[in-house]
C-alpha cells in the first residue's frame, strides 16, 4: 500500500534508507526530492517512445512496450547501482503520479526481499508540498535584510555572519546567481520547482524563533523567481544598511567580477540589454574600458551610470526601519570581519 505523507516535514523524514526517483533524467533534473537517486524505469527516449504510441497506436501496445522496458531497465540496476544492497534495505520510490513506474520497480524490489514501498501521488505530492509551505502557508520567519549599494560585499559577508552564529538565507547561492546582467555563474540556474525545493528546504532549517538574514533582492534572481509569501515578507522587513565609500566598491567588484568583466565580449552581451535604458554611448563606454582592462574604472562607470540609480529607485527606503547603518572603509578581510561583527551586534540589539 503507497505510504501517505501529509506535510513536507513528514515526507523529508521518511525514515528509509533510500529514496528513488524512477522518473526519466529530465524529470529528475528539473526537480527531485532531496537526497533521492535516480534509477530510471523509463530514460528519456524511452518515455518518449511509449508516450507516442499511447496517443498514436494504442495505450495497451504502450503498456505492454513500457513494461518490458522497466523489466530490462530495473535489471541493469539490480546489477548496478543496487548489486552491493544487503537483505535489510528499505528503499522509498516513486515516480510521476506514485503509478505504473514506481508500482512495477517497487514490486520488482520486494519479490526480492526489500521491504520497498512507494509515495501516494509521486513527484506530484512531493510537489504539492513544496507549493503549500512556499504559497499557501504565511512564512513564520522573522527577516531582517542586509541592504547597500552594488559592491558593499554583502553576499560575502553571509557565510562570515552565518560563521558567528547568525541564522541567514543565501537566495543568491541557492538560485546560482548574483542577481544582476552580470551574475550568471558557471553550470546556470536551477529550473523554478529545483530552486524552489532548495528555497523550502533552506526554510525548514531555520529557527522561527530567531531572527533571519536574506541579502535584499529584487523579486526575480536571474530568471529564478521569488514566491509571493517570501517577496512580501522581504519588502516589510526591516534593514540594515551597508554604506562603503565608492573606491573600495569599485576595488571590490573588480575583484569579485573579475572573470566576466575582464572579457569585453562578455561585457558587451550581458549588457546589451541596458543600451535602450542607459544609451548606446554609456554602454560603449563600459565595454572599451573592459578592452582596457581598466576594471576599477569600469566598476565605478556601472555603478555611477547604472546601479546605483537603479538601487536608489528601487529600494523603497520609507517602507522599511533602517536597524543600524554599517560603516566600513575597505572590503579587504579585515574591513569585512569588523562589518560582520557590526551586523551581529546590530541583530542583537
Amino acid at each position: 500500500m503507497p505510504r501517505e505523507f501529509d506535510s513536507l516535514d513528514a515526507l523529508l523524514d521518511h525514515g528509509f534508507d533510500t529514496v528513488i526517483d524512477v522518473r526519466s533524467p529530465a524529470e529528475f533534473a528539473e526537480d527531485h526530492v532531496p537526497g533521492a537517486i535516480n534509477l530510471p524505469a523509463l530514460d528519456n527516449v524511452q518515455r518518449a517512445e511509449v508516450g507516442t504510441m499511447y496517443k498514436q497506436v494504442s495505450p495497451f501496445d504502450a503498456r505492454k512496450m513500457g513494461a518490458a522496458m522497466v523489466i530490462r531497465n530495473v535489471a541493469d540496476h539490480l546489477n548496478g547501482p543496487l548489486a552491493d544492497r544487503d537483505g535489510s534495505w528499505r528503499p522509498l520510490v516513486y515516480c510521476w503520479r506514485g503509478g505504473q513506474r514506481s508500482g512495477v520497480f517497487a514490486m520488482l524490489l520486494s519479490e526480492i526481499g526489500w521491504r520497498a514501498e512507494t509515495v501516494k501521488g509521486g513527484y506530484q505530492t512531493f510537489r504539492r508540498l513544496v507549493n503549500r509551505a512556499l504559497y499557501d502557508d504565511p512564512l513564520p520567519h522573522e527577516l531582517i535584510l542586509l541592504d547597500g549599494n552594488t559592491g558593499t560585499a554583502k553576499t560575502a559577508l553571509l557565510p562570515m555572519l552565518a560563521e558567528r552564529g547568525a541564522q541567514v538565507l543565501d537566495l543568491e547561492g541557492l538560485a546560482c546567481h548574483r542577481g544582476s546582467l552580470l551574475g550568471a555563474m558557471p553550470g546556470g540556474q536551477p529550473a523554478q520547482r529545483g530552486f524552489e525545493t532548495a528555497l523550502a528546504c533552506a526554510l525548514r532549517q531555520l529557527d522561527p524563533a530567531r531572527p533571519v538574514i536574506v541579502e535584499a533582492e529584487s523579486s526575480k534572481i536571474g530568471r529564478r523567481t521569488l514566491p509571493p509569501s517570501l517577496w512580501r515578507a522581504m519588502l516589510a522587513a526591516p534593514r540594515i544598511v551597508m554604506d562603503v565609500p565608492l573606491p573600495a566598491r569599485a576595488a571590490y567588484l573588480a575583484r569579485a567580477y573579475r572573470e566576466v568583466i575582464a572579457d569585453p565580449d562578455i561585457v558587451a552581451k550581458r549588457l546589451a540589454p541596458l543600451r535602450r535604458l542607459r544609451g548606446h554611448a554609456v554602454v560603449d563606454r563600459w565595454v572599451e574600458l573592459s578592452r582596457q582592462g581598466a576594471l576599477e574604472d569600469l566598476s565605478t562607470a556601472l555603478m555611477l551610470d547604472h546601479y546605483d540609480p537603479a538601487y536608489t529607485k528601487s529600494r523603497r527606503i520609507d517602507e522599511r526601519a533602517v536597524l543600524a547603518v554599517v560603516e566600513t572603509g575597505a572590503l579587504d578581510q579585515d574591513g569585512l570581519a569588523r562589518a560582520a561583527d557590526a551586523v551581529v551586534a546590530a541583530i542583537g540589539r
